[in-house]
């Protein structure tokens, strides 16, 4: 029989860790008895501060509206911004439409799916 081990929430995991960084190396699915064990890095969000993290779900909630942050957190526009930058700052950038590898652009150009401007134009956004 497995024993009941108290939860721990996310935000106390964060408070924990102090701001150092963590590895996670084991998953247990809730309520199937699957546990997956490895060495996985927790999202980038989730490694920001407890505080930065209500920010940012803030932010999200108004819909990235500066003026609507301004109210909820009782603070000026430049605070707002320089709090943003700051987070930023933390997180790597995430390219939404990332390139094919060099050798899938020439597959494609040997086969006549694409031009050779295309494929130029693809493999000079891969650089």
């Amino acid at each position: 029989m497995q024993s009941k081990e108290p939860r721990v929430d996310w935000q106390d995991l964060t408070d924990l860790t102090r701001g150092q960084s963590f590895v996670v190396e084991r998953v247990r699915l809730a309520g199937s008895g699957i546990v997956v064990e490895g060495q996985f890095e927790p999202p980038q969000l989730a490694q920001l501060s407890v505080d930065d993290q209500v920010f940012v779900t803030a932010f999200v909630r108004s819909h990235g509206s500066i003026k609507e942050m301004e109210r909820i957190f009782g603070v000026s526009y430049p605070t707002i911004k320089s709090r943003l930058n700051r987070i930023a700052e933390q997180l790597d950038f995430v390219d939404a439409d990332p390139a094919p590898p060099s050798a899938d652009v020439l597959d494609r150009l040997r086969r006549g799916e694409i031009g050779v401007e295309e494929a130029l134009a693809e493999l000079e956004r891969s650089r």
